[in-house]
């Protein structure tokens, strides 16, 4: 039986809350209930109550489930569980030297007191932080489909160039969730019909003239875990630029895996963050590099490639040239890494 705990109450709505013994419990009660919501570190979802565009009529909370371990797997990769902290999985030793991008992407992103309390699983799920989104005065396709988009006529500088549609041009938050696109992580998942996993890359949806389903899980569908492939040949980092150097958002973001050998690139990962309503991954660009001499024409060639499909609105144009010239350094700084 689930463990039983108190309901609270906000200034005008009740909630449940329960603490489940164990994954298969924390799915059942989040499958029986369409209006429940899991809860990791919260530093997403309790903003989201307190703004009211979240109201949970239950919240599990996952803090007793054992998700927290880091451990190789057999392959010679890492499975991340889903409630590991943001701060311990920078920090973790396998981490910084087998999977740099990764690391850096994680102090990137927030502040020390939130990456301590933020977790893997809800980093990935983690809301846009579009303003007409969090307002609920406002119009919002994601938040009450079919009400309208402000945002393309109104405050958009920080939103999306690439995927986004006329129903939605919100971005996708997540530093880390960029850097696992580069790695083709894969997610773990556990729900009502068992086990199965999910590339990474897939987990989130474009909007389309649907924008209020963000991602593929199935209801009651839970991350248990994120597995990272063996680290293979070559070198990885993450750029990212920002309003402020202390903690912001990113304005765009790139994290990249590069292999070079005699010149030429031998192996070559690429995606973009802060510009789409989800991790993007430069699949044109990886494939005009893939054998391409490793030097800055190759690296602007591919990214104004890659960024042909840019679909910029009055005031947000300025990403374009800030994410080609950003893959251009963070390519060029691996390659000459790579010469020595």
């Amino acid at each position: 039986m689930p463990s039983s705990g108190p309901s609270w109450r906000r200034s005008h709505e009740e909630f449940g809350y329960l603490r489940p013994a164990d994954p298969a419990e924390a799915v059942a009660l989040l499958a029986a209930d369409p209006h429940a919501r899991y809860l990791g570190g919260g530093t997403n979802l309790v903003d989201l109550m307190k703004l009211g565009v979240e109201r949970p009529r239950l919240l599990v909370d996952l803090g007793r489930l054992p998700l927290a371990d880091i451990a190789p797997t057999g392959d010679g990769g890492l499975r991340i569980g889903a409630l590991v902290r943001n701060a311990d999985l920078a920090a973790h030793p396998l981490v910084r030297t087998a999977y740099p991008v990764l690391s850096q992407a994680l102090l990137s992103g927030a502040s020390g007191q939130l990456r301590n309390a933020a977790t893997t699983g809800g980093n990935l799920l983690q809301r846009t932080r579009c303003l007409y989104f969090q307002d609920t005065a406002k119009p919002c396709n994601k938040r009450r489909p079919g009400s309208g988009c402000p945002a393309r006529e109104g405050v958009h500088r920080d939103l999306a160039v690439l995927g986004h549609s006329e129903h939605c041009v919100a971005t996708h938050p997540s530093d880390m969730a960029v850097a696992l696109a580069a790695l083709d992580a894969t997610v773990a998942l556990l729900g009502p019909d068992g086990a199965r996993s999910l590339p990474l890359g897939d987990l989130h949806r474009l909007p389309g003239d649907r924008p209020d389903v963000e991602h593929r899980l199935l209801p009651g569908e839970l991350i248990t875990a994120v597995v990272l492939p063996p680290p293979g040949p070559g070198r990885s980092a993450y750029r990212k630029a920002r309003d402020r150097a202390s903690y912001a958002f990113a304005l765009a973001s790139v994290a990249a895996v590069l292999g070079v050998r005699d010149g030429r690139v031998t192996r070559v990962a690429l995606a973009f963050g802060g510009v789409a309503p989800k991790p993007w991954r430069a699949w044109a660009a990886e494939d005009l590099l893939l054998g391409a001499p490793a030097d800055e024409a190759s690296f602007r060639e591919a990214a104004e490639a890659e960024l042909a499909a840019a679909r910029p609105l009055r005031d947000n144009g300025f990403k374009v040239p800030l994410v080609r010239n950003l893959a251009v350094r963070v390519l060029s700084d691996l390659a000459e890494e790579a010469a020595g």
